[in-house]
This record gives C-alpha cells, structure tokens and sequence, in this order.
C-alpha cells in the first residue's frame, strides 16, 4: 500500500477505536498484534502489555465500558514505509460523573501486511491519573496544599 493508503486506513482505525467500535478497530490489526503501553496497571489495570486480538478486545472493551463518549483528534500523523508515528489528543467522559478527561497519547505503530501488528503506546499517565482520580497527587506526594482540580 502507498503512504497515502496507509494514512487513510490509520484515520479509519482511528474513527472506530474512539467512537467506541472496538470490532470495527479489530478489523485493522493482525491476529498477533502486540500493544505496549507503560502505565501504573494497578491505578489503569487494562493498560501494559497485551497480545493478540482477544486480549485488545478486552482492553478495549474494559476502555469503551467506562466513558459515555470518546472521540480523538489526530494532529500529527507520520508515515514512512511500515512504521507510523502519531499524536493523538482523546477525549474520554466519564461513565460516573460525566466529566471530560483529556489527555494526548504519542502512539506508534508498525503495519504488516497493511494491518497493524505493534502498538506502543506513550502516555503521560501521572496527567491522566489525577483526571481520573480527580485528585491533586502531585499535592498528596509533596504535602503541599492543593491547586484544585
């Protein structure tokens, strides 16, 4: 496939994952796909490693269970030959109180056979986890009176 195919199939993969359609994101990986990302899995327990297709459906299915809307914006997308280099801002609302979590995620990919076989994933997760906390932590770690979130 050409670049320009390549880019038009991440923006597909893009729109089913966020908009909560994880049968229709599995259509764009391999069997084996493989998913890092680093993550405090006690705070984020669907994050880590994962491998294969079932294992992202469940990741992804725990994902879709916990926000009532998900939608991204993709402002940088790079793609040279199989490996493809993103910035994704989502924009998750909580299923408990309706709030807005946002976060960006740097993404990167390696495509086989025109599907996605790697996933690895880099998040700023001590952002993510005071959203989801709603909770000053860097305030709780150092002792210091909180800014409020």
């Amino acid at each position: 496939m050409t670049e320009g195919s390549h880019r038009q199939r991440m923006l597909e993969f893009f729109k089913a994952l966020y908009s909560g359609d994880v049968e229709g994101a599995l259509a764009y990986v391999t069997d084996d796909v493989e998913f890092l990302a680093n993550a405090p899995v006690d705070i984020l327990p669907h994050m880590g490693h994962r491998r294969g297709k079932a294992e992202m459906r469940e990741m992804w299915k725990a994902v879709a269970a916990r926000y009532s809307e998900m939608r991204c914006d993709v402002p940088i997308l790079v793609i040279e030959g199989d490996k493809v280099a993103a910035n994704i801002r989502v924009f998750f609302r909580k299923n408990i109180n309706q709030r807005m979590v946002q976060f960006d995620v740097a993404a990167f990919y390696t495509l086989r056979d025109d599907k996605i076989s790697q996933i690895r994933e880099i998040i700023d997760t001590f952002d993510l986890v005071e959203q989801l906390l709603e909770r000053d932590v860097a305030a709780i770690l150092t002792g210091r009176r909180s800014s409020g979130i």
